[in-house]
């Protein structure tokens, strides 16, 4: 993740300061609410550490594979990777 946990914190309650300020949402339970938002943006802004464990995983299962065709490590990472994020369709 590029940012750390305590700025994603700060950008979840400056985005519902916002909404609310707007009068777009309302919303009874204020530290419950700032809780789920700081998760959800965790979640959305990890995305990329998930797949970039999931490719390593997948190339330490095929690195026999990957010495007979003579692929490099960062080729073979960028490949896997780009196929992982169009199948689940990710934005990165």
């Amino acid at each position: 993740m590029q940012f750390p946990r305590d700025y994603v914190a700060y950008m979840a309650k400056q985005v519902l300061k916002r909404l609310t300020a707007a009068g777009l949402i309302q919303y009874d339970q204020p530290e419950y609410v700032t809780e789920v938002m700081n998760q959800v943006m965790l979640d959305e802004l990890s995305v990329e550490d998930r797949i970039n464990d999931e490719v390593r995983k997948i190339l330490e299962q095929h690195g026999s594979q990957m010495k007979e065709l003579g692929a490099t490590y960062e080729e073979a990472f960028k490949a896997v990777k780009k196929q992982l994020v169009r199948d689940r369709k990710v934005i990165l």
